[in-house]
């Protein structure tokens, strides 16, 4: 009985403080708004801040692309004839101008050698009738025909050495031959691939890029390319043109880099993924976690030094590029402001908070806090 009259009067002295502030107002929110009445201080919020600091950024856009050689040719025979020397190896290195096969040039070399002897023939009737002809020995007409005979002599020799020539394949350019197709005494035909050479001294990366970024493609912009082949690897190029045109399906545009490969190491054909790089600038960059979204608006907390202590000012920023674990801010803080990362859900605008440790980016939370001391 006794029991039941203290629970009596317990509820009576709780019921009498809640008069005017509601029927759900709980006994611990009575506490609160006695323990503010009374004048207690609220302990200020534990944050982690970052330093606003200005660095180095650059847009980048994202494609793949195929390496092509700077100069790239398949080597074919113009002409059928029986294959008599391969004068070349599989991966060889060749220069401009050296013979990689031959083919049977017997008859044309023949006939050059009866041409040959038609023409000094020729010459020496010319260098007998000249004389006579200025003596009025023999007629103008005569040296005339002599003389076409030596000019007749000389262009089938031209001929004959056009036809031998085409009877043996030679470099076009300095480069790296490929994989053998042909073997002595094979029978060579008009397309018979022969082998192909590459000129991989520089690379061509051809890729796409959507044409919304038209605008910044320009002529030496750099880029920055990697491979699956070399995974560690980041390789350099300059952007040196776009295509003309812009794929109506797509709507993407085609261009080009060159890659310089001094090593050799890259191959045609090799596939790319390439990062174009546009508008380097010095801007003002905080940690992603600092940003508090807001609808189609964005905030910071910025600490404060007031002369009660430490408090936070909500502040409306407005963001730019995006990169890992960073953004770009265009307005709304300056240089040197402390931006709230870890505890923006607990700290109000106009509160005092303490500052626990300062972000620089290179500690995980647990050492911020203190979790690795023993």
């Amino acid at each position: 009985m006794k029991r039941q009259m203290d629970n009596i009067r317990k509820f009576a002295g709780t019921a009498v403080l809640g008069i005017g502030m509601g029927l759900g107002l709980s006994v611990l929110s009575i506490q609160a708004v006695q323990a503010q009445s009374s004048g207690a201080a609220m302990p200020p919020t534990p944050v982690i801040v970052s330093a606003v600091e200005q660095k180095p950024i650059v847009e980048e856009v994202e494609a793949l692309g195929t390496l092509r050689a700077n100069e790239s040719v398949d080597l074919t025979s113009t002409v059928t004839e029986l294959v008599t020397d391969v004068l070349f190896q599989d991966g060889q290195r060749v220069s401009k101008g050296d013979v990689l096969v031959k083919m049977d040039a017997a008859e044309e070399e023949a006939e050059l050698a009866e041409e040959q002897s038609l023409l000094e023939e020729a010459k020496r009737q010319v260098d007998r009738i000249e004389p006579l002809a200025a003596k009025g020995a023999a007629s103008e007409s005569i040296l005339d025909e002599r003389r076409r005979e030596v000019e007749t002599a000389n262009a089938r020799i031209k001929a004959i050495r056009s036809r031998i020539s085409k009877r043996q394949i030679t470099a076009p350019f300095d480069g790296v031959v490929g994989l053998r197709n042909v073997s002595t005494g094979a029978l060579a035909q008009p397309s018979t691939l022969m082998t192909t050479i590459d000129d991989d001294r520089v690379m061509k990366l051809d890729f796409s890029v959507p044409s919304v970024f038209l605008s910044v493609l320009e002529p030496g912009a750099k880029i920055l390319a990697q491979t699956k082949a070399y995974p560690a690897e980041t390789f350099e190029g300059t952007l040196v043109s776009v295509d003309s045109r812009i794929d109506p399906i797509t709507r993407a545009v085609l261009v080009r880099a060159l890659i310089e490969n001094p090593d050799r190491r890259l191959k045609p054909g090799l596939l790319m993924r390439v990062v174009l790089q546009k508008k380097p600038r010095e801007t003002l960059v905080i940690p992603e976690e600092a940003v508090i979204p807001s609808g189609s608006q964005y905030h910071v907390l910025v600490v404060q030094d007031t002369e009660n202590g430490q408090t936070v000012a909500k502040k409306k920023v407005e963001l730019g590029v995006r990169r890992q674990g960073e953004v770009e801010v265009l307005s709304g803080v300056e240089p040197g402001d402390l931006v709230v990362t870890h505890g923006t859900m607990r700290a109000i605008p106009g509160k005092a908070v303490s500052v626990t440790a300062e972000e620089d980016g290179n500690q995980t939370l647990e050492e911020m806090m203190g979790g690795d001391d023993k």
